[in-house]
């Protein structure tokens, strides 16, 4: 397993760099990682705080550590903290971070790597998110007693850490300090290749992070006023081509029903693609009330052009949302939420995010490698479609059967507010054991 991981991490860049002219994510991924160790060394050249380091792979790990990030940042404001990623999707939008004091693409992993990385930032603490594993990296900080912890942590038997073969993988779980996992599977899984004394059942800390965001609820005015007085709206989030083929026909056959679409990619094409698809349907950025409301600023700053048509689309009932920050708070306004991904092969996105406001989440077939959305069906707030006709189903018997849109309502609420807590239990167990002495 070894020799294959020498074989990935030396070949993925090379391949990145061949693709990068026509593949626009590789070209971001190589452009953002010129220069990374002079930029890193001008960075911390006068740095003598404390610093902790968490790394992402990209925007959804990000969100996982961020209830960690922004609780030590508002307890120890001498602490500095660097955020790495090592996808641009993550580092794109979280490059300028406001509780961040550096951001990076992390350098590939390579023994020389992790050795110039570390002796240039010298984090007190180091934080690694959900499952990122790179051999080097860990195996160096390490060696070097520099406490590191595995955050929301979720195992499965079909990781090569549980097969015959997985004794490097096995290796790299040894150099944590602290596991600390989402689930009970996770537990049983690490013991059962001797892994006990060092795991820690936390729960998820993208619970944290949704009820946060709940909590501190930002009205959207346009939104407001596409709605108006609306009865039925579905918010779809996160959605995908695949997505949209099941979804279109109940828009198309159901005028009554407002949508509001917002994309996974919102590159100009896939945009086009949902305009073309949806009947009646209008961009987040063209789109004007009949008083001619404008944008907020933050809304101006999010579009994607930064201006309104001066055509009126008030007929429009359909809203693709075409810039990217508005997501999680565009579920409060749905009475149904429907997550995409599901009918892709990566499964279905986050459904708490739209859990956490008390409303039903529907979602395709492809959701076995999430829990949480496991937890959702079983539970009644989450429900699973595998075509047209059972999305039609679903979304019918949720608008016309109060007792059963009620019950699901509360059950998705329930489920999140039941499982906040595990951001408290990691930061409490870094203070109790002075990971970070300020």
């Amino acid at each position: 397993m070894r020799f294959f991981y020498q074989i990935f991490i030396t070949l993925y860049p090379i391949v990145a760099k061949l693709i990068s002219g026509k593949n626009e994510k590789a070209r971001l991924w190589v452009d953002g990682r010129k220069d990374t160790f002079k930029r890193l060394e001008e960075a911390f050249a006068t740095n003598k705080s404390e610093v902790l380091w968490i790394h992402c792979s990209s925007l959804g790990e990000f969100e996982q550590g961020r209830p960690i990030i922004e609780e030590i940042k508002k307890s120890n404001t001498s602490i500095k903290i660097l955020i790495t990623f090592f996808s641009p999707s993550g580092y794109e939008i979280r490059k300028n971070y406001e509780h961040a004091d550096w951001v990076f693409y992390l350098p590939m992993d390579s023994a020389t790597n992790a050795t110039r990385f570390l002796d240039i930032v010298k984090p007190s603490l180091v934080v690694f998110v959900k499952y990122e594993f790179w051999y080097y990296y860990l195996k160096t900080i390490h060696q070097r007693n520099i406490p590191l912890l595995l955050v929301s942590g979720i195992f499965r038997d079909s990781q090569p850490f549980f097969k015959w073969y997985g004794n490097f993988n096995r290796q790299i779980l040894n150099y944590f300090t602290k596991l600390f996992v989402q689930n009970e599977d996770s537990v049983d899984l690490l013991k059962s290749i001797g892994i006990t004394d060092k795991v820690v059942l936390s729960g998820d800390t993208r619970f944290d992070r949704v009820f946060s965001i709940a909590q501190q609820f930002d009205p959207i005015a346009t939104i407001e006023t596409f709605i108006g007085n609306h009865q039925q709206v579905i918010v779809c989030g996160s959605t995908w081509l695949e997505d949209d083929e099941v979804l279109y026909h109940y828009a198309k056959t159901h005028p009554h029903v407002l949508f509001i679409i917002a994309p996974h990619d919102i590159q100009q094409a896939r945009i086009e693609e949902c305009v073309k698809l949806y009947p009646n349907a209008v961009r987040f950025s063209d789109f004007l009330t009949d008083n001619r409301l404008p944008l907020t600023e933050i809304e101006v700053e999010l579009s994607v052009d930064g201006k309104l048509s001066t055509e009126n689309q008030r007929e429009a009932n359909i809203l693709i949302i075409n810039n990217i920050g508005m997501l999680s708070r565009l579920y409060k306004y749905a009475t149904i939420c429907f997550v995409g991904g599901g009918f892709g092969d990566d499964g279905v996105h986050n459904v708490l995010e739209a859990a956490v406001y008390g409303k039903p989440v529907v979602f395709g077939p492809e959701y076995s490698k999430y829990f949480e959305a496991i937890a959702l069906v079983d539970n009644g707030g989450g429900f699973s479609v595998e075509s047209t006709i059972e999305l039609e189903k679903i979304f019918n018997s949720l608008f016309n059967d109060t007792e059963k849109y009620n019950a699901a309502s509360n059950s998705a609420g329930n489920y999140v507010y039941e499982n906040v807590g595990a951001t408290s239990i990691i930061t409490k167990y870094i203070y109790e054991n002075r990971l970070l002495t300020n």
